[in-house]
């Protein structure tokens, strides 16, 4: 009988899902999906490996399905398509492991109450990366969990490159730098070598652009530093994101204009952003086709911001040998790719227009001091992989 991993990635509404199953010492995709709209309109969808639909089911508007409705479908779904194979393990993305966890960790209460504290840092992810985990827990106790991170890829930072000018007390409680999407970065770096070998053990910046972004330094494949710090609203502008802000307006916003933490966390994670300063949409398709110059200042500013950042990861470097674009932007859009190469110019990259219009792999002109690629990332993949190694005790927890 095969041996399968399911894979997890709950937000606050959906719960995505993926099943890999274990062929020939190997990891191979099998179905996924997702259940969305949990507690507005129920809707659940399944594909196969080839992205074929295998399954749908909708509910009434109004229904309350909720996570633990979304993971009781989820998993009745998929034991009836693991009627060949047997469920030994559930990987979970967790955007939060703090200071304690810098490595995949099987999961028990005691865990799960560790990593309650993290909450107030990732309070659009950590509280619902947990939920499914903790019913899971109650309902099947003896089914193995683990829990991935999406900062452990960035513990590799140097400590001057975590620090804050702050008080050392309040940098030993964990006020920091910590870094995100590190899933995503360590799954880009485990497949450079295959790509290109002196992106691999150089130096290079992947810019993760999707609803959430942000851009990684990598010297030999390991993190060095990341846009991204204390929380997932830092560094570059996002969907519905500010990205970096002076905290000063942060104390303006309290004082002149009476705002309290709450709501300055809706303001600052749900409506700036692409969405805030175009007041049309969070997504850059839309913005990318549309006439209202509001659109296309969103756009700039994104770019604007990448243009920046780029700069301040080349010099933590010092230099660059290649650039990676990757997630829903970064793998789909070759107007941003070629607007954010071109404002690179000056580190010596040129673009070839032909291979970035038909996506790659590289995007780079043969004759680029720098090269440039557009490489799919595979989060879930990741996390099945540390799952499975873990259960099987290669891998330390």
């Amino acid at each position: 009988m095969t041996d399968a991993i399911l894979v997890l990635n709950a937000g606050s509404s959906s719960i995505k899902f993926s099943v890999f199953e274990a062929q020939g010492g190997k990891l191979e995709p099998g179905v996924r999906g997702q259940a969305e709209g949990l507690y507005t309109k129920p809707r659940f969808v399944a594909k196969s490996a080839a992205g074929a639909v295998v399954a749908e089911k909708s509910w009434e508007e109004g229904t309350t399905l909720g996570h633990v409705g979304g993971v009781a479908h989820i998993g009745g779904w998929v034991s009836e398509q693991l009627a060949s194979s047997r469920l030994v393990g559930v990987g979970h993305r967790v955007v939060h492991g703090g200071l304690d966890y810098s490595q995949p960790v099987r999961l028990d209460a005691s865990v799960v109450t560790s990593l309650e504290k993290y909450i107030p840092l990732a309070p659009l992810h950590q509280p619902h990366n947990l939920k499914p985990i903790e019913l899971l827990l109650q309902r099947q106790p003896d089914l193995p969990q683990v829990a991935c991170f999406d900062t452990s890829f960035h513990r590799s930072n140097p400590e001057i490159a975590q620090r804050f000018a702050l008080p050392a007390e309040l940098h030993d409680a964990g006020v920091r730098r910590y870094g995100f999407h590190g899933l995503s970065y360590e799954y880009i770096a485990s497949v450079l070598p295959k790509v290109d070998a002196r992106a691999a053990s150089g130096r290079t910046v992947v810019l993760h652009l999707g609803n959430g972004s942000s851009m990684c330094a990598l010297a030999g494949g390991k993190s060095v530093a990341s846009t991204m710090g204390f929380t997932a609203v830092e560094g570059l502008m996002m969907g519905t994101r500010c990205g970096a802000i002076d905290p000063g307006v942060i104390l303006y916003l309290m004082d002149q204009r009476g705002m309290d933490t709450r709501a300055i966390e809706k303001l600052i994670y749900n409506q700036s952003g692409l969405l805030g300063v175009s007041g049309i949409s969070s997504d850059m398709r839309v913005l990318l086709g549309h006439e209202d110059p509001r659109a296309a200042l969103a756009v700039d500013l994104f770019l604007y911001r990448i243009r920046r950042e780029l700069g301040s990861l080349v010099a933590a470097l010092g230099g660059i040998d290649a650039l990676v674009f990757t997630a829903g932007i970064g793998e789909n859009s070759a107007v941003v790719r070629e607007r954010v190469i071109a404002d690179a110019a000056w580190l010596g990259v040129s673009i070839d227009a032909a291979a970035n219009a038909s996506g790659g792999p590289r995007i780079s002109a043969a004759d680029s001091k720098v090269s440039a690629w557009t490489l799919p990332t595979n989060e879930e993949l990741m996390i099945a992989t540390h799952t499975w190694r873990l259960l099987q005790g290669r891998e330390s927890s």
